[in-house]
């Protein structure tokens, strides 16, 4: 029997807690815990505080969105999450910046911003507590060492407040523009937002992974040292598949769920192990010739509906909806059709769809994607806030739950 060590809760919004145990179990692989990050700024007490046993080379633990799906524990090395910390150091050229910390420390984009800052040995300034905000963001911008670059992970909807308020706020497009580097990610972008974060001087890129990748691991499309990307079960006709990554920032598995472990992780006859991503894409050639190939992708897997005998991803959908004014937003999910079987319905916030699109418009911008007759919205509903996980994506269990009660 593996032998195992006790994976002890630490409250993700202590912070210096946070940092004193993460240094110990990500610069040592041997540390005699393991830390499960949990929300709230509170140490849990002596009876609540070991969560589970781990693998001795676990270091850290961490809860998936479960946006789509019930959540899973991840665990990571520390070895993993080191492997992700120097690729995305070696990405920015060796630099050795500051961090402020803009996500929830439950999530590992939040954990790997900690644990970069313990690599390059700096100290990250901390956004208070208590919901992000531009004016928060600016404030602890200001605590940032200026003899050091500045570095920090965002979701998009967090970018989306910052270029909106720069708009009428000089100090925030200061701030944006003053990061070295600001790492995009969580899900995909809407159309124009990183050209108009560019456009304040902000140096966005572009990422993509997973917590069973220690974050994200291909950058700007290309992978970074290390990242093996694989398109897996491609269609010849549009050459889009499974991707599937590799390196040494994989996850172990998922803690106690050997099932779910065996289905997300496979090994090579040559023993390079991959992570199935569950994510439609393909690896697309260079707008110049030379370049490298990058990843794109399209959606998820389980998120392609058959309408009327036809296949239809619902990530292409919500990426041509996405594309018409006031629904930079919007969200895209199935819905029982009678006839059909199933349809792509839009959920949008209120205040976002002012340009009062209609669902002709919508099925026009499908149409011009090239997007078959079935992949047209059929239902569009306008809400007064979209529902948002902690982490920044849209909770689409809930959303999917809304459109069922407005059937």
């Amino acid at each position: 029997m593996t032998e195992r060590k006790p994976l002890i809760r630490v409250a993700a919004g202590d912070i210096p807690a946070m940092l004193r145990q993460l240094r110990e179990a990500v610069l040592f692989d041997e540390a005699a815990l393991a830390m499960l990050p949990v929300p709230g700024d509170i140490e849990p007490s002596g009876d609540d505080l070991v969560a589970a046993h781990v693998p001795r080379e676990v270091a850290v633990v961490v809860e998936t969105s479960g946006s789509t799906d019930a959540p899973k524990r991840v665990m990571l090395s520390g070895r993993a999450l080191r492997a992700s910390a120097y690729a995305t150091e070696r990405f920015f050229g060796g630099q050795h910046g500051q961090w402020l910390l803009a996500l929830p420390a439950t999530y590992i984009a939040g954990v790997q911003v900690l644990v970069r800052s313990i690599v390059a040995g700096t100290e990250p300034v901390v956004l208070p507590q208590g919901g992000f905000t531009p004016a928060a963001f600016v404030e602890a911008a200001r605590g940032l060492d200026p003899d050091r670059p500045w570095f920090t992970s965002l979701v998009p909807v967090q970018l989306a407040r910052l270029v909106d308020a720069a708009a009428h706020d000089r100090a925030v497009g200061t701030a944006l523009g003053s990061f070295d580097r600001i790492l995009l990610g969580g899900q995909a972008a809407p159309a124009g937002l990183v050209e108009r974060a560019a456009a304040l001087g902000a140096r966005v890129h572009r990422t993509y992974g997973a917590s069973e990748t220690a974050g994200g691991c291909v950058y700007d499309g290309l992978p970074l040292p290390g990242v093996g990307v694989r398109i897996v079960d491609a269609s010849p006709e549009a050459g889009r598949g499974e991707v599937q990554l590799s390196g040494a920032m994989l996850a172990s598995g998922y803690l106690d769920d050997p099932v779910r472990t065996e289905s997300a992780f496979t090994t090579d006859a040559d023993g390079t192990r991959w992570y199935r991503t569950g994510d439609l894409g393909e690896l697309v050639d260079p707008e110049e010739p030379g370049g490298p190939r990058r990843l794109r992708i399209s959606g998820r897997a389980d998120d392609v509906i058959i309408s009327g005998g036809v296949k239809v991803s619902l990530g292409e959908v919500e990426r041509a909806v996405r594309g018409v004014a006031g629904f930079a937003g919007a969200v895209v999910l199935p819905v029982a059709d009678a006839t059909w079987g199933e349809r792509p319905a839009v959920v949008v916030e209120r205040a976002d769809a002012a340009a009062s699109a209609t669902l002709d418009d919508l099925a026009a911008a499908t149409d011009a994607a090239g997007l078959p007759p079935a992949g047209r919205p059929v239902r569009l509903v306008e809400v007064g806030r979209m529902a948002h996980l902690a982490s920044g994506k849209p909770d689409r269990r809930a959303l999917a739950a809304l459109l069922a009660g407005d059937a």
